[in-house]
Parts: C-alpha cells; structure tokens; sequence
C-alpha cells in the first residue's frame, strides 16, 4: 500500500495507531521519495534485504515489488499489526522486535528511516552485526548525518572512524520535512554505505571502543587520554612516540588508520 499525505490521516485513524515521539516516528509520505531510496540498493537476485523500522510500509510497498526474501523488523507491535494486515499474502516476514535484539548476520542489504531518537545507536549495531552485508540505504536527520560523516572537527570521533573502517559512505539527497507525518522540525539526509565485506568487523569494533575511551575528554591531548587509558604513562608516550603520533595532537587530529595502528600496539 502505497503511504500518502492525503491517506495517512485515514489509515492512523483507522487502525489506531498514533505516531510515538519517544520511538522517533515520523512516516515518509511521499511516494515518489520512497520509490527513489529503495532504488538505491541496486537489488541483485541473490540478495537478503532487512528493513529497519518499516513503519506503516511506505518503503515496503516498493520493496514487494522484488521477488527476493524481504524482513521487516519494527518494535512498534501497533504498526506490525497493520503490516501483518496489509502484507500477509507477500514473501515478506515481520518480527516485531527492536532490531537490536535481532541477529542480521545474514542479510545483505538493510534499509531504513532511522529512527530519530536511536540513529547512533542503531547505526552501530548495524555496522558491528550485519557481516554479510554489501550495503546500507540509510535516512536520518539532516544534523545527524553531519554528525556521522564528519572527517575532522568537533564532530569527528569513534562512530566516524568506525565508519572509515568499514566502508565508504555517500549522501545521495535531501528530503524536506514537509514529506514526513507527522511533520518534524527539521529535514533529512539519504545516505548509502557501500561495505567492505574483507573488513576484520571485530577488529574495527575494538578500534571503536578503544576510541570511545580516548574521545572521552577532547580537550585533553591523545598522551594524556591514552595514559588515563593505559594506567601507564611511560608506555604511552613510548607507543606514540614510536608510531609518530605527536603526544600534544588532540584526539580529533588523528586519521582513522592511526587509530588503527596504535589499537594493534596496545593490544
């Protein structure tokens, strides 16, 4: 079913559902936008496909039209009710569940409006468990995807250089929040991540976590913050002075491979 602006009214009315604010729903209402992002996977016939928080189905509706095995994963029992309803006959399964609970190992391309009070959160689950995944098609807050693309400054920390890691990511377009219901307070941002399925995932998850204890104080310069880390303060000026990385530079003023780097001599 396609999710319009002049039948989402009827639609929430009639199945009772009202949009949660504290699960950052706002339901894409705008067929044509829908139809674009979910072009943007560049569906092949062998591929899995997982859409996280599918809502009322607004990307779903294109998604049916592919015969691959799709799965919708909401935490919204409400919305997954009216899905079961609308797409019970469809080669579609539909977990009510939050997608952080859920195994996604398997699938090989995820799809999502991410929801707006969890985009961080959900964003690395994906990025640690979705190993066999060759791509993302990812929609968040405009702000939010600043956040996540930063390559330098005062946005750039663990979740940036975890992205780095993993793959290559693109903003394909904007989306006015005019196309959402209801309306937010701020527009979105389309986003693809191609991934490299060579990656060691784990390896880049504990570069992730080493960088989210050396991020914890940015003022501070990465001697200080890797010694409080280390509990150590001879080993760590000694490991950064062997790997080059000045002892006065800030967290921030470090590139991703550095990172890496210095997590294989720590470790």
């Amino acid at each position: 079913m396609q999710i319009t602006r002049d039948n989402i009214a009827e639609l929430l009315s009639s199945y009772q559902i009202k949009p949660d604010k504290s699960l950052g729903q706002n339901f894409l209402v705008n067929p044509s936008i829908a139809e674009k992002i979910v072009s943007l996977l560049d569906v092949q016939e062998d591929d899995t496909i997982v859409e996280v928080g599918a809502g009322l189905g607004s990307l779903t509706h294109y998604l049916d039209a592919y015969p691959n095995g799709i799965t919708l994963v909401d935490i919204d029992s409400n919305v997954v009710g009216f899905l079961h309803l609308n797409y019970k006959h469809h080669n579609i399964d539909i977990i009510n569940s939050d997608i952080r609970d859920y195994d996604i190992s398997k699938f090989t391309k995820v799809i999502s409006n991410l929801p707006y009070s969890y985009t961080s959160d959900i964003l690395i689950y994906l990025l640690k468990n979705a190993k066999n995944a060759s791509k993302f098609v990812l929609m968040c807050e405009n702000e939010a995807y600043l956040r996540i693309s930063a390559t330098e400054g005062k946005n750039y920390g663990p979740l940036n250089i975890f992205i780095y890691l993993v793959g290559d990511i693109h903003k394909e377009f904007d989306v006015e929040a005019r196309n959402f219901y209801p309306i937010p307070k701020c527009g979105s941002t389309v986003f693809t991540l191609d991934l490299n399925k060579q990656i060691e995932r784990d390896k880049a998850f504990g570069v992730y976590n080493m960088c989210k204890q050396l991020f914890i104080n940015r003022r501070k310069t990465i001697y200080n913050n890797l010694k409080n880390y280390l509990k150590d303060d001879l080993r760590a000026s000694r490991i950064l002075e062997d790997l080059g990385i000045f002892l006065s530079s800030r967290p921030e003023q470090i590139s991703p491979s550095d990172y890496v780097r210095l997590y294989e001599r720590v470790k």
